[in-house]
């Protein structure tokens, strides 16, 4: 039996598990010369993927109404004639959310059991830290002694982007949404300070307590009101590196919001969005990166793992909850 999980609606507002649809099919794979049938083993959930599921122009094209979605997924090779890949060969790709399908190989990655879990080529070794490690280096452009305000803190990306921050020799400030998180960041991750947004009456003074000295570097994962706050404590020079807006991804209304304008001017202020896929030619530079230090204790991770795979839906949605501590993965 293979199960599927097809695209039913396009979400308005946050996704609902009626927006998606289960189905089954009893059939036997079977694989032609140059390809491959895979199991999936673990299945990444990402905030992007609430674009795809519109049909507004965006960057990449948007999922098609009743057909499967598709994320990072790692999966074991169950049966091969595609020479590049084996029998109990680990693989990470672009794939539907199916329990079993058949692969051309294209895209696909072998990954190593043995360097580290599974689930971290997903995460800190995967899409997450690839955008973490390029986004702070080729925008941020950090620099010993400077201040990193991070949004979004305690999840998948922002967690790894403050570590680095750490390793780069920056005063690292985190905000997140619970005063667990706060600790977390804290305590697991090293950051200086932190702010828990939903106990906090004035963002700006809150800002400017634990960023004394102004903010140099600010990466933005969510937008809205609390990106806007930021604004009012940047540095000249200051750098903003816009990864995500979490915050207004669900909007159904257009979102208000301060003008940068006269902030950036003012400043002299660079503020510069991106998706991972810009910096390719930096992968293998961040992969020997971020394996480095994190054989050398220098990175950890955090990881919500769900388990079963009629529950990615669910996983997803909770995403927009802030339901995840670092990167939300679901297991089979």
């Amino acid at each position: 039996m293979i199960h599927t999980i097809l695209l039913k609606n396009r979400p308005e507002g946050k996704p609902t598990l009626s927006d998606f649809e289960f189905k089954k099919e009893d059939t036997e794979l079977s694989c032609s010369d140059g390809e491959l049938i895979l199991e999936t083993l673990y299945v990444s959930v990402d905030p992007y993927l609430r674009g795809r599921m519109s049909d507004a122009k965006s960057y990449v094209e948007p999922f098609e109404l009743g057909k499967p979605i598709h994320s990072l997924i790692i999966a074991d090779v169950i049966e091969s004639k595609n020479d590049n890949f084996s029998k109990g060969d680990h693989v990470r790709g672009m794939l539907d959310w199916k329990t079993k399908q058949v692969s051309k190989g294209e895209g696909l990655t072998k990954v190593d059991p043995s360097k580290a879990d599974l689930s971290a080529y997903l995460g800190i070794l995967g899409m997450t830290g690839l955008t973490a490690y390029c986004g702070l280096t080729q925008i941020g452009k950090p620099e010993k002694g400077e201040t990193l305000v991070v949004s979004g803190a305690a999840g998948a990306v922002g967690s790894v982007v403050g570590q680095i921050g750490k390793i780069k020799g920056l005063r690292v400030i985190g905000i997140a949404g619970t005063d667990e998180k706060v600790e977390m960041l804290k305590s697991k991750f090293g950051f200086d300070a932190g702010i828990n947004y939903n106990t906090t009456d004035d963002m700006r003074a809150a800002i400017k307590e634990a960023a004394p000295d102004g903010v140099d570097v600010y990466w933005d994962n969510v937008g809205g009101e609390i990106s806007d706050a930021v604004l009012f404590n940047i540095n000249k020079f200051s750098r903003t590196i816009n990864c995500g807006a979490i915050a207004v991804y669900n909007k159904t209304e257009t979102p208000k919001s301060v003008s940068v304008r006269p902030f950036l001017i003012k400043n002299s202020a660079l503020m510069q969005g991106f998706i991972v896929a810009n910096y390719e030619d930096k992968f293998q530079e961040a992969t020997k990166a971020l394996s480095n230090w994190l054989a050398e204790d220098k990175l950890t991770y955090s990881e919500t793992i769900v388990e079963g795979f009629e529950n990615i839906p669910q996983a997803f949605i909770d995403l927009f909850d802030g339901k995840n501590s670092g990167k939300m993965v679901v297991k089979l």
